[in-house]
């Protein structure tokens, strides 16, 4: 089996030879080598593979395990959970990141509504009392399984919207041809753990780990556009980041 996922280990590098290991299978399955559902050898037989010792070989798989990329089942072995999306932190939308990398997301609108902005969201957005805004929730699925639980609020001055456009396209789709030019964003991201309703929602047990982001659209002109309130399913998504020292 590490034979077939072309896995090396390079003895005189300074990464350690477990972390090479996880390395090696993470790209495996990001490029789709090892799909979901993969079953990978017993870790005795992978370090003799790869002419490992078994703590090694444990160690990485540990890793993997946390990570969510792994699963240990009782009776079935070592599975792979799914390949994650992993999002580069710029300012994009989750639709058009995921069609991007050749994916083909769903939209499930699971409430829509055209209202009275409330005091916080006014303030958010920065609207004179009285503003409506566009206010909806969606599910986000790829490939059939639920990614995101979506909450959203949009000034109404920009660009009509209604259900059927959220289902079949994304929304910085919809204000791009409303003529907004995306400049800069404010986003916060953290990690909660599932309430019934999203674990419902996102097909997964209650308790379970999410990714949060929370994000405030700001075009060109200086109008704060839109504001929403994200999870993530924490084995299907993560972000990326590049750090600079300054």
């Amino acid at each position: 089996m590490a034979n077939n996922l072309g896995l090396s280990i390079d003895r005189s590098s300074p990464v350690p030879l477990y972390h090479q290991v996880v390395q090696g299978i993470e790209a495996a399955i990001y490029s789709g080598v090892l799909e979901p559902g993969s079953r990978l050898d017993n870790e005795i037989d992978l370090a003799a593979q790869l002419n490992l010792s078994r703590p090694t070989m444990r160690k990485a798989m540990d890793e993997l395990v946390r990570s969510g990329l792994l699963v240990r089942k009782r009776g079935v072995g070592t599975q792979v959970v799914s390949s994650q999306v992993r999002r580069p932190l710029e300012l994009s939308s989750l639709y058009d990141d995921l069609t991007n990398n050749g994916k083909k997301p769903t939209t499930e609108v699971l409430s829509f509504s055209h209202v009275e902005a409330d005091d916080a969201t006014l303030a958010t957005l920065q609207l004179p009392a009285g503003s409506k805004v566009y206010h909806f929730t969606r599910l986000r699925k790829v490939g059939g399984k639920p990614l995101a639980l979506m909450e959203n609020w949009v000034r109404d001055d920009i660009a009509d919207m209604d259900e059927a456009m959220l289902r079949a396209e994304g929304l910085y789709s919809i204000l791009r041809r409303g003529g907004v030019n995306f400049r800069l964003a404010n986003q916060r991201i953290g990690a909660v753990n599932a309430n019934d309703y999203q674990a419902s929602m996102l097909d997964t047990a209650a308790g379970s780990a999410l990714v949060t982001m929370e994000r405030t659209a700001v075009d060109d002109t200086g109008r704060r556009v839109e504001t929403g309130h994200h999870v993530y399913r924490a084995d299907s998504y993560s972000f990326e980041m590049t750090l600079v020292q300054r």
